[in-house]
């Protein structure tokens, strides 16, 4: 039922690839962090002087095989100093970055399309995830900027996700293969954002419209409370190489992932109906705890962490590659851009 992984790279050698410039190419080289080879791919200037925003623009074909390949590519040594030419890049590579909707995370609006990759306080991790993959429309691809590195931890750990669908129990891909995962979400009670955030409008009739487009149940409570349930798969296939891809919010969203303090906060205060996120199987039936413990040890042990540096470019297939963030002493200014959104009935 599931593409092997062997046959999943013979199909991404079949995508067409065309003539690169070998004196462009000669402007980088590459390597990897000694220990962990082949993931991410790191791309360093070969000579002084060159610039990220056109070497990129003139290799884009180049940068996508690369990207299919390895998952995630860190730029170092570019010395990208600003907001503005993080978003030339995002636009040399993808044409434009994507505005941020329908939300999940704090985020600030820092310029344009640019924003911080999180407003959760310093002291609290973020477990490993791929971006907006509970959303019918999601970015097929994510950059993250270092324009201030941590005082102190503040890594953003990434895992190769063509690991994680093949260490996860045969047992457990095959039950949420046929049932699939729902997503229940709860607005308006005074913790996680309010849906005038999520949905970016104040308008109920344009929320309405929102979730009726794209499949989404929901409620409208006592007090402006806006609860909303989906459904949607567990594994895709990912449109461009065609390999069967673990892609959901299953772990990310269930209460039982949060940190102890902020979990037992919630479960204390809410009935489980009205807690900010939770997931189920799509059926509505609870995820077995061993079921969640299972997956959360698949994604730990394929984080890879590395010490972010002044003006480093970290670029993810967000179906390939899964991302968290450690905490840190400030300051940590670290920004994210998102582009090319594929939107799932589409595939």
């Amino acid at each position: 039922m599931l593409d092997n992984q062997t046959n999943s790279l013979c199909k991404l050698g079949k995508i067409k690839r065309k003539a690169v410039n070998l004196d462009e190419i000669k402007l980088i080289k590459t390597e990897y962090f000694p220990d962990s080879p082949n993931f991410p791919l790191v791309i360093k200037p070969a000579v002084k002087g060159v610039d990220l925003t056109t070497w990129a623009k003139n290799n884009r074909e180049f940068l996508q095989a690369e990207l299919l390949k390895h998952a995630a590519i860190l730029f170092r040594g570019f010395h990208v100093t600003s907001t503005e030419e993080f978003e030339q890049i995002i636009a040399a590579i993808c044409k434009e970055a994507l505005e941020y909707r329908y939300r999940a995370s704090p985020r600030t609006q820092v310029a344009g399309r640019i924003y911080t990759s999180t407003d959760y306080p310093a002291d609290q991790s973020i477990f490993p995830h791929n971006e907006h993959a509970y959303s019918p429309t999601f970015p097929l691809k994510i950059f993250f900027f270092c324009l201030v590195p941590p005082a102190q931890g503040g890594e953003t750990p990434i895992g190769n996700c063509r690991q994680v669908l093949a260490r996860i129990d045969p047992q457990v891909r095959e039950g949420f293969v046929a049932k699939k995962v729902m997503y229940v979400r709860n607005f308006g009670d005074g913790f996680g954002l309010p849906w005038q955030t999520v949905f970016q409008s104040t308008d109920k009739a344009e929320v309405e419209e929102y979730c009726r487009k794209n499949g989404i149940d929901f409620e409208w409570k006592e007090g402006d409370k806006l609860r909303t349930r989906q459904v949607g798969p567990a594994i895709i296939k990912h449109p461009l190489t065609g390999e069967m891809v673990w892609f959901n919010h299953a772990t990310f969203f269930h209460v039982s992932t949060l940190e102890a303090k902020i979990r037992n906060y919630l479960l204390s205060n809410f009935a489980e109906k009205d807690l900010p996120t939770n997931t189920y199987y799509g059926d509505g039936s609870p995820i077995e705890p061993e079921v969640l413990e299972h997956l959360r040890q698949v994604y730990q042990q394929q984080m890879v962490s590395f010490t972010w540096e002044k003006g480093d470019v970290l670029m993810l297939d967000n179906m390939l590659a899964i991302h968290a963030r450690n905490s840190f002493v400030p300051p940590r200014k670290i920004l994210v851009g998102m582009a090319e959104p594929y939107t799932l009935s589409a595939s």
